[in-house]
């Protein structure tokens, strides 16, 4: 789910919008989705549900959506941070997205939300991505933990 042509350092995206308008056509550009509009949709409702604003400058915006072909992970670590109406009121400037298929939603979905989330709450994980601006190295950081290396 993870791998280096998803993941993109020291992008310039002004804003949430700005964020889910790259996802979006990336997710399609990419070949794991087929329409951007419905993958921007589907973020949009998500986050309407409540703030995918994490906490210390994380963000895990997610997508559920018949569009969606294949389960990925798009990461962006930003060049300047922005609102994104977190929980610890902080700005965010690291972003991880997962895109889900709807048939794999309770699933899948669930995993690996979960993963992400609990990533998060490690300092040392945190740390090690705060660090690197390698795609290579962020790809296997967090491949490494969804497989289970907590």
């Amino acid at each position: 789910m993870v791998n280096e042509e998803l993941i993109f350092v020291d992008l310039d995206l002004k804003d949430q919008e700005a964020v889910f308008n790259f996802l979006a056509q990336t997710i399609v550009e990419k070949g794991y989705a087929t329409d951007a509009t419905a993958v921007y949709d589907a973020l949009k409702k998500r986050e309407a549900e409540g703030t995918t604003g994490m906490m210390d400058g994380f963000a895990i915006p997610h997508a559920k959506s018949d569009a969606i072909q294949q389960p990925a992970i798009i990461v962006i670590k930003l060049k300047s941070a922005i609102d994104w109406d977190s929980l610890d009121g902080k700005p965010t400037q690291n972003i991880i997205a997962m895109f889900i298929p709807t048939a794999e939603g309770g699933t899948t979905h669930l995993k690996v939300l979960s993963q992400v989330a609990r990533m998060l709450m490690q300092e040392d994980f945190k740390n090690q991505f705060a660090q690197t601006n390698s795609t290579n190295q962020l790809a296997q950081l967090i491949a490494s933990k969804l497989e289970g290396d907590n």
